[in-house]
């Protein structure tokens, strides 16, 4: 629903605002004042309120805290006024990444970039941008640009949520593929402390320790993927392959 129809039947969506007490200066200049902080809430299927601060540039961004209805109603005043532009500014960015991934699908990598820079703009945490410059840089062997983005994408917790796994998954075996073999163990060690257990993981995880002759983590990474998938064909592939080298 939106902020004109807000009645207890319906699930809540909208921009909420609340007053905050923050302390600006140092020392003996030092004052307290007041100043609105405003949250872009939704509720989520269990019935809690997820609510998320917006950015100077009237977009979610950040962490974000699950509350109840009541507390939302109770505590937060509703700013119908701001929601249309939020929305707005949500559409302009979902419209920029579709056409960076359009772009990208055709190897037209700097128009690609030109459309997630737009979008990363407005949300410098958006996931699907993030990822889609860094492999458009990694496309075009731009290692300290595609190094910054990976730097940037291992902080946001959110790049990992299983709606991203394929892009994931994706991002980890281009870094490997280009070459950033310690990027991409750091990137799937960072995946898999954010994820439920995942196959896959563990298998790209143990073809990027195999590129650095890592045996005992190969090890480890292919008896964790065939442990929770027994019939994973590349794991046993490549499971059968080192044992005859006698590699592990």
């Amino acid at each position: 629903m939106n902020m004109s129809n807000m009645d207890a039947e319906k699930d809540i969506e909208g921009v909420f605002s609340i007053e905050k007490t923050v302390k600006i200066g140092t020392g003996t200049t030092s004052r307290r004042v007041k100043q609105q902080a405003y949250y872009y809430a939704k509720q989520q299927p269990d019935g809690m309120v997820r609510i998320q601060g917006l950015n100077v540039e009237n977009v979610p961004f950040g962490p974000s805290e699950d509350i109840t209805k009541d507390m939302l109603l109770t505590e937060y005043l509703p700013v119908p006024e701001k929601y249309n532009e939020v929305m707005a500014k949500l559409r302009e960015i979902q419209k920029a990444v579709a056409r960076g991934d359009k772009f990208r699908k055709r190897g037209e990598t700097f128009t690609a970039e030109y459309e997630y820079n737009k979008a990363l703009s407005l949300d410098e945490q958006n996931v699907r941008a993030n990822f889609g410059v860094g492999i458009c840089y990694m496309a075009r062997g731009e290692e300290e640009k595609a190094r910054e983005v990976f730097e940037r994408v291992l902080h946001i917790d959110a790049a990992f949520e299983d709606e991203h796994k394929h892009l994931f998954n994706e991002y980890g075996i281009r870094l490997r593929k280009a070459g950033m073999i310690a990027e991409s163990v750091d990137f799937y060690n960072r995946a898999l402390e954010l994820t439920v257990d995942d196959e896959n993981l563990y298998y790209n995880l143990a073809r990027a320790e195999m590129e650095r002759k890592n045996m005992d983590a190969v090890k480890d990474a292919l008896a964790r993927c065939i442990q929770l998938n027994p019939e994973h064909a590349e794991a046993l592939k490549v499971l059968a392959f080192l044992k005859k080298k006698n590699l592990i």
